[in-house]
Parts: structure tokens; sequence; C-alpha cells
């Protein structure tokens, strides 16, 4: 009889197969918070970097149970150091009935190395001549028909959703890597014209967290996991283990499926890869939102109840990260990924009502 005797549920959700390594080394934004005409022009996301853990001790006035209710409670915060991104491009969609198709996409004038990096494979032995040919058609030709304001102009009549492209400047950083992550983040609020003022008055400057989130703030984070390499059913998916006695190993699945049909289903717990996969927490509280300590804050880890200098990095530094900087987020809990990997954040698309 190849049957259980107790019923149990399944162990391991299968929401999350194939649990294979992912594509991607930064989060990417599938979805974007629904636009709102009424609110003024705003972005939606941002990018930081994963500097290590700490924690805080809150006052909790009310709810998370009686027994903490005014008291200090101690609660654990990822540090995320978020350099200022800039603008380095803009982009229009149009809906199509297979969904948004590009429009048209401006690139600004003058581009970092750091940008122009992401576009080649060995940039020590590259020509470093990309984008050379876009500015000389978009820029410098006045008279051309190719000029870059003919696009906005194309962009303001009939795009519907616009977005920037911003590029970290990860070499204010004390990491070893001096490519610039780039992505795309939604620009919403306002009508679409004045969405693509906003971004052409953006191009080429800085944009700080601070511009985007605020404190008390709920966010969502979207980053990969940690690898854990090839992995066997009971850390993979959580199954018992099998009695002592059992013949030819205990950390494996019994029964694996019936004779009939002559094929493993694709429910069934198997050994396989484990971490490394493209995550998405909803709803994580903003604690902090510092300025960097390059500014002249040498304080940005003071509160009120806490009136001493510090600051946000420990004594030695981070673990294997160093020191924090520029600006930095604290968010309640942990964030999926190691250190030094980038994890991007964006506004909630799935709003909290309660006070967390």
């Amino acid at each position: 009889m190849s049957h259980r005797k107790f019923e149990h549920p399944r162990c391991g959700s299968l929401a999350y197969l194939p649990k294979r390594r992912t594509r991607h080394y930064r989060g990417r934004i599938r979805s974007f918070p629904r636009d709102d005409a009424s609110k003024p022009v705003h972005l939606t996301a941002f990018m930081g970097y994963k500097a290590g853990m700490t924690h805080v001790v809150k006052y909790q006035e009310r709810r998370e149970g009686k027994k903490t209710i005014k008291k200090d409670v101690v609660h654990s915060v990822s540090v995320l150091e978020c350099p200022a991104m800039k603008v380095i491009g803009l982009v229009g969609y149009v809906p199509t009935p297979r969904g948004m198709r590009t429009l048209s996409t401006v690139w600004a004038q003058n581009l970092d190395n750091d940008v122009k990096r992401r576009f080649y494979k060995n940039w020590m032995q590259a020509k470093k001549k990309a984008f050379s040919k876009y500015v000389d058609r978009k820029y410098k030709d006045q008279s051309a028909k190719t000029h870059y304001t003919r696009d906005l102009e194309r962009i303001k009549k009939y795009a519907t959703v616009v977005r920037v492209i911003c590029a970290t400047q990860i070499r204010k950083l004390g990491l070893r890597q001096h490519k610039a992550h780039i992505m795309e983040i939604q620009v919403n609020g306002g009508t679409v014209g004045q969405k693509v003022d906003w971004a052409k008055d953006k191009f080429e400057q800085e944009v700080r967290v601070g511009e985007v989130f605020e404190m008390s703030e709920c966010i969502d984070t979207i980053g990969v996991t940690r690898g854990k390499g090839m992995c066997g059913v009971i850390k993979r998916f959580g199954v018992s283990r099998l009695p002592r006695k059992t013949h030819r190993g205990l950390r494996k699945v019994a029964c694996i499926g019936a004779w009939h049909p002559s094929a493993v289903k694709w429910t069934v717990a198997r050994r396989g890869q484990l971490g490394y996969h493209s995550r998405t927490q909803i709803n994580n509280k903003i604690y902090r939102i510092g300025a960097g300590a390059v500014g002249g804050v040498e304080n940005n880890a003071t509160t009120e109840a806490d009136a001493v200098t510090k600051n946000i990095t420990p004594l030695g530094g981070f673990p294997h990260y160093g020191e924090v900087n520029e600006d930095f987020v604290l968010i309640k809990g942990g964030v999926m990924g190691t250190r030094k990997r980038p994890v991007t954040m964006r506004k909630s698309i799935f709003p909290t009502t309660k006070s967390r």
C-alpha cells in the first residue's frame, strides 16, 4: 500500500516552480503601482545595495500583542546603501493587445563610462565609442529630422506610460565593481506631457532616495536570494526523513509515484537547485532614511531618544562590506540576497492599512 496513514499538507509550495537559477543578477520589476494623474509627478522605485543587518530598539505604544504594549522592543533591520542614481534616458510605451510596446527611447547626451561599461563585455579592449553616433544624430545635427526633440513630442502625443532609465553610481561605493546597474523606473502622477518634461529636466542629474520614499512608508523589495547550490529533498522541500532502518538511504522520498504513467510528475519533490531565485517581499516598513557621511553628516544614526553622536557604520565596518558613506535606508526585517548585492525597492502595489 503506497499511501500515508494520516493526512498531511504537501511540503513545499508549487507556486515557485521551477526552482532554477535566475538569469538576472538584480531584481527586475515586472509591474509598477497604478498611476494616479491627480498626484504630482514622482518616481516609483529605486535601487540600493545590501550592506548588512543591525537592530533598533523601538518603544511599542500599541498593537503587536498585549505583552509588548508600552515597552521597548528590539527589531532587526536591514541596511541598504543607496547612492544617488542618475537619469540617463526616457522611454515611452503604447498599449497593444499583447501588452506594452516601446514607442521611442531618448538617451541623455553625456553618459558616464560606468554606464557605457554595461554595453561591453571587455571594456579594456573596446574602442569605447558607444552612443557616439547617437549623439551626433540626435543632438549635434539641429536640422535633422531625427533630432531628439521630435522623439519627445512623439512620446507626448502617443505614449500612455513613461519610464525613465536610471543608472546607479556604483563607483561611490567601496566595491570592486565599476559597471553601473541600469533599470527602468516608471514615472507616475500628472499628465504624459508633464512626465516627459519632468524627465527631460532630470537628464544627467542625480535623484536621491529621500526624493522617492519617506520614513514609515511600506515598500516592496525585489532581489535575488542567496544561492545554496545542489540540495536534496530534505532541505529543498522540507519533507520528513525516513526511519532509521530504511534500506538504501534515509534522506529521500520513499514513493515518487505510481508504476503507470511511467514518468515522474512535476509535483513530486526532487533534488536540485536551491537559492539564487528572484523573489519579491511586499510591505517592508522603512524605519529611517539617513544622509550619507560623505556630505559631512557624522551623526546619521542619532535619534531623538538616543542623542549620542554615532554613525550607522559599526566599529570595523559591516562584515564583508565595509563602511556606509552614502545615503542609506533602514528596512524592518531581513532582505533577500548576500551583502553587496543590488536590491530594488518599489512603492507598494498592495498598500497596507495596518500599523506595522
